[in-house]
């Protein structure tokens, strides 16, 4: 059978196919691949950009607790 079988050149010849055969198949994947690498760093500089946003509307959301003066004198005295 020589140096290679059949399913070796049956390997070869389904990533020759792929490579060079597929119609742009590896050219669109790698543009999906690219878009998706873009929005990704798109996303993370956004994220960098919003928690001091963040912080100011989860301080507004906060409910402050009012204190009355009975509650300070109990406090005081206990």
């Amino acid at each position: 059978m020589g140096a290679f079988s059949i399913w070796h050149w049956l390997i070869v010849l389904a990533v020759v196919l792929v490579l060079f055969g597929g119609g742009g198949k590896v050219s669109r994947l790698m543009g999906d691949f690219g878009k998706g690498l873009k929005n990704f760093k798109k996303s993370m500089k956004d994220d960098e950009d919003s928690p001091e946003d963040n912080k100011e509307i989860e301080a507004d959301a906060t409910p402050k607790a009012k204190v009355t003066a009975s509650e300070k004198d109990k406090a005081s005295k206990g």
